[in-house]
């Protein structure tokens, strides 16, 4: 099993909280990327630019 990027497990955290199966395909996606944009509101908001600017750099996901 592959490490998550912090944004694609709490993606999958909102998936959980509202009860939807992550990984079920969506518009040929996997259905945790639909919440992307929500994930990068908080965490925009809650790191400083810098640490935002490194955590995307990590992750290859793209926003939804």
């Amino acid at each position: 099993m592959s490490l998550k990027s912090p944004r694609e497990r709490a993606a999958r955290a909102l998936c959980r909280l509202y009860i939807v199966q992550a990984d079920m395909k969506h518009e040929g996606r996997p259905m945790w990327m639909k919440y992307l944009e929500e994930v990068d509101t908080v965490l925009a908001a809650a790191l400083s630019a810098e640490d935002w600017e490194k955590l995307c750099a990590e992750g290859p996901e793209e926003t939804a």
